[in-house]
Parts: C-alpha cells; structure tokens; sequence
C-alpha cells in the first residue's frame, strides 16, 4: 500500500471545526497588521519609557539618588504609598460584598446599584474632585460644621484619601460581579442544605473560586490609586511636603523645568507601573487558565 503523503499536524482539524480568521488570510495581511501593532507600541510605549529612563540618569546616579531621595519626594512617596494602602482593602471590602450581593442574589434595585458603582467611570476625575470640594470645603455644605471641630478634608490627607477611594472602588467589584453571576448559585446552596453557615460558604466556596480575579481587581485598584492625578490634583491644594502624591510632585518639578528630576521621581511610577503590569499578566493568565463554568445541579437535584 502506498503510504499517505505526510500532512502538516497544524493542518490537522476535526470535522466540522472552524478555521481560525487569521489562518485564512494571505501572510502579507498578516505581517503587515504585526508591524503596524509593533509601530504603535513602539512610539506610543516603548520609546516614551526608554525617553524617561534616559532623561532621569542624565545627570548620572548621584543625581538621580538625591532627586528620589528628596524629603519633597520621599513626603509624595509615602502619601502615595499611604492612598493605596488605605484604598485598596476598603475596596476589596467592597468589591467583596457588592459582587456577593449583585452576583448571587435577585432583588429590586439591583440595576441601579450596578450604575451607582459603574459612576466613577463615567465622571470626570476633575469633577468628582470639584464635588468634594463643594462638600468639604470652608465655603462648602460641610465646611462650617468641619471647621467648628477643627476638622480639614480638603488641602490635607483625608480628601486625598477619599477622592482616591471614589476613583478606585469600581475595579475590584467590577472584576467580580461578572463571575459570579458565571458561577451561579448551585455550589453555594448545596452547601447551604448541607448546614454550612453564610462565611464559611464565602470563604471555602466563592471566594477560593474567584481568587484569581479578586486579585486582577487588587492589582487594577492599586495601580489607579498610585497613579491617579485629577481627582487628587483638585482636593490636595499642592503643599509641598504634605499633600503632594508623586503624580503631583512631577508636575510640579515640570512646571519648574526641574526636567530631570521630574523623569527621576516618574521613573519610579514606572517601576510601580511595570511591576502592576507583570502581576496582571499573571492574573489574566491563571484566569485564562480556569475558565468559569457555571456547575451542573448536584446528584439527586431535579
């Protein structure tokens, strides 16, 4: 018998499966798409990164050591830390009990909670710095009451603090709402028939299957709450040493054509930026990895 002339296993398919779009475009197509998307990154991304490393050692490491090591810098450092050490596990909190209650639960209301926590999204971070301003300043509907006690939101660390929460709280809830509406409820009311109490089903059962995208939503709230400029830029007043976070303290260091010392300080919210990236890499791909597959009814279910 003559043997079969070899067939590349890549041509290999199941009947019935469908070929892949890009599979059947000519290679010129292909090539051509792959570079334009190289260009792009390569002049919106790649070069504005290797730009800020070049500018912050312009002047050499000593340089570079002293304007990251300012007390200016280091007082922006520290508030920043300070914002996303505060934001983030209020918004795990949160995040937790909004995708718990909208995801596994039916009740009246249910599309205008989703809106409510959808609203950062849609206002301007500048605007929701104006409101809290109109709020909590002297002139505002709060001030007098706050500045009896001696009390100050606005042009100190509490607005800075609340303006970060209210640009952040959507993305931990966001990442989870939508799987857990995925997974549905049979795994939690099995072990609901079996006696289990309302934590140890969060905790043994819907927590440990959403983890990976619980942690996606960490990494997207810190990586909003280090970086975010507008919001903050209106409530903080620019004092330096106290109210500056490091967005703040960059621009300013521009302003004053204080260059490289302004690439230095950025250099170090690239780093943040790089390291939030590398930890959503890692959490799309175990996400990947586990797709949610809503479970079937347990035996014996109707």
């Amino acid at each position: 018998m003559t043997p079969e002339p070899f067939v590349a296993h890549a041509n290999l398919r199941a009947p019935g499966q469908a070929v892949p779009m890009g599979a059947r475009d000519p290679a010129w197509v292909r090539r051509s798409l792959i570079g334009v998307t190289v260009t792009f990154l390569g002049s919106l991304l790649i070069a504005p990164l290797a730009l800020i490393l070049t500018q912050a050692f312009a002047r050499g490491w000593s340089f570079y050591a002293s304007a990251i090591t300012d007390p200016e810098a280091l007082s922006a450092i520290r508030l920043t830390l300070l914002a996303a050490a505060v934001a983030v596990p209020v918004n795990v909190a949160f995040g937790i009990a909004a995708a718990w209650c909208l995801g596994k639960f039916e009740f009246r209301g249910k599309g205008v909670l989703t809106t409510l926590i959808d609203l950062p999204f849609a206002v301007s971070p500048v605007i929701a710095g104006m409101v809290f301003v109109l709020l909590f300043g002297l002139g505002g509907w709060l001030g007098p009451l706050l500045d009896r006690y001696d009390m100050r939101i606005v042009y100190a660390v509490p607005g800075i603090l609340i303006a970060t929460l209210f640009v952040t709280f959507p993305f931990v809830a966001r990442e989870l709402v939508h799987l857990m509406e995925t997974q549905g409820v049979q795994e939690e009311e099995a072990a609901r028939l079996m006696g289990a109490s309302g934590w140890t089903i969060l905790t043994r059962i819907t927590l440990p299957n959403a983890r990976w995208a619980l942690f996606y939503g960490i990494v997207l709230c810190n990586a909003r709450a280090m970086g975010e400029f507008g919001a903050v830029s209106v409530v903080s007043g620019h004092i330096r040493g106290r109210t500056n976070t490091l967005p703040l303290h960059v621009e300013i260091l521009y302003n004053e054509y204080n260059y490289v010392a302004a690439f230095a300080v950025a250099s170090v919210l690239m780093g943040l930026a790089i390291v939030t990236l590398v930890l959503k890499a890692i959490a799309e791909r175990h996400v990947a990895e586990r797709p949610s597959v809503r479970p079937g009814p347990p035996p014996g279910h109707p």
